[in-house]
């Protein structure tokens, strides 16, 4: 009896999926067997198609500090210790994690020929789940909201910027040398969005991009030049649960191989150090589904533009936003997006179809798409992680009733509290938030703030190319 059999950790949906994905892997050469982590990238083994049936049957081993490591890959937790420094007897030693495939998953990967991708899930070697596996805290979300009898529906408007690569120079297996960060050159300059002749420039790799997310099931509502210099947006129709989520870490790790491939260097970091760049933001659209698969936020006759299940919602985004910021935007860089009449916002507000606000209140009575856009997220979002603390904080608000504010109809002078000014500030507010802190869970919420700490810490040390230039030559 494998891993998986003996401890009933599959559907009869995931078991079916497995029989189908066992008759395609039969015309591959290999698979990717991946997990997502804490940062929201792919951690992945490489092992022979001729060898999933094993991976089906007992999963795949992987070392459990990549859960304790910070985004420069440093591990941050005393992993030697009998508690794998995270008060955790089954990570002692750095002792291995077991990564569960979810056959559903299971895409091809178009760019590599002969080869397919499938997401894990992690678990102990005892058969319990990893507290810190990002696909597993969204999963306890969704399972609250399906408790409470509501599904969970997210559509995505996700920027990033893209280069050609410089001094790229590939050997005949197309392998280019290493340099770090990437040495790029801009495709354009200035601001225009929407630009059809720019869109036209950048044609060639948009449409490879394109071709290849249609052929892994991934079919993009549009592909657009954003405001900035070398900026795109891409956006996706909304979708349930766990699939919206797996959809943007197949999306972004898609987007940066493919135009790797092709000479280009895609990144999804919020502001990148370059001229005429604009900062990337993520916009996640969301509503909650009820019974008979009806958009719970469409108000009845006389409920204004929201149903009282919305405005609860929106309250509790409102009055949880401090702490979900860190999940919305995990990192340093992501906090200078903050910034008054830059179409992102900078206070905790909301406003019906306002691009300034951090909450807008979208969609149609009529036509049953009565949604909320939060647009606080960077790109570089955990979508997991996002989304989990997004839905705590709705979730939070049905169920104490929490009343919504005014509408901020001047978004940027309204008097409303301000968002976090820095990444410290940020897991300051996680930790004081007891509310969320449990939701997401108290071990996770300890863990994930250690490592954002052990960022700042880092940068803190570091001294910047502001420090050098205003001070050098001065002192």
């Amino acid at each position: 009896m494998g891993f998986i059999e003996k401890f009933d950790l599959w559907t009869e949906q995931q078991q079916q999926a497995a029989r189908e994905v066992l008759a395609i892997a039969e015309d591959l050469q290999s698979v990717r067997v991946s997990f997502v982590d804490q940062h929201g990238l792919l951690r992945s083994k490489t092992i022979p198609a001729s060898g999933l049936a094993s991976v089906f049957r007992s999963g795949v081993s992987c070392v459990s500090t990549l859960l304790s490591k910070d985004t420069s890959g440093i591990t941050v937790f005393k992993a030697f210790n009998a508690d794998g420094g995270l008060g955790v007897a089954e990570m002692a030693g750095a002792a291995d994690v077991v990564m569960v495939p979810d056959p559903t998953t299971f895409h091809s990967v178009p760019w590599a020929d002969g080869t397919g991708r499938i997401l894990c899930d992690l678990r102990f070697q005892n058969g319990e789940k990893v507290p810190f596996c990002s696909r597993g805290v969204f999963r306890s979300a969704l399972d609250r909201a399906g408790a409470a009898g509501y599904g969970y529906l997210t559509g995505i408007e996700i920027e990033f910027h893209l280069y050609r690569r410089a001094e790229h120079a590939p050997n005949a297996d197309g392998i280019g040398k290493c340099t770090h960060p990437t040495p790029v050159e801009a495709i354009n300059h200035g601001t225009q969005l929407l630009s059809e002749d720019r869109g036209d420039e950048v044609e060639p790799v948009a449409r490879r991009i394109r071709e290849v997310l249609d052929r892994m099931g991934i079919h993009l509502r549009s592909f657009e030049m954003e405001y900035g210099a070398n900026q795109l947006e891409v956006t996706l129709d909304p979708a349930e649960g766990l699939r919206s989520a797996d959809t943007v870490v197949f999306l972004r790790s898609t987007i940066k191989q493919v135009a790797r491939r092709h000479g280009y260097h895609a990144t999804f970091m919020c502001r990148p150090q370059i001229t005429d760049s604009k900062s990337s933001g993520w916009h996640l659209h969301q509503s909650l589904v009820g019974d008979g698969s009806r958009n719970a936020f469409v108000p009845d006759d006389g409920d204004g533009p929201i149903s009282p299940v919305g405005r609860h919602f929106i309250a509790g985004l409102l009055a949880h936003a401090k702490a979900a910021c860190v999940f919305a935007n995990p990192t340093l860089n992501g906090y200078k997006r903050f910034q008054p009449y830059s179409m992102a916002p900078d206070r905790i507000a909301w406003a019906r179809d306002n691009r300034g606000a951090m909450i807008r209140l979208v969609g149609s009575a009529e036509e049953g798409t009565t949604h909320i856009e939060n647009r606080v997220g960077e790109s570089a979002a955990n979508p997991y992680l996002y989304m989990a603390s997004q839905l705590h904080s709705g979730l939070a608000g049905i169920e104490a009733s929490l009343p919504l504010p005014a509408s901020a109809d001047d978004p940027y002078t309204t008097e409303a509290a301000r968002l976090p000014a820095n990444l410290r500030e940020a897991v300051d507010a996680l930790e004081a938030d007891t509310v969320l802190a449990k939701a997401m869970g108290a071990q996770f919420t300890a863990y994930y703030a250690a490592i954002k700490r052990a960022e700042i810490t880092r940068f803190e040390r570091a001294v910047t190319d502001w420090e050098h230039h205003e001070y050098f030559d001065l002192y």
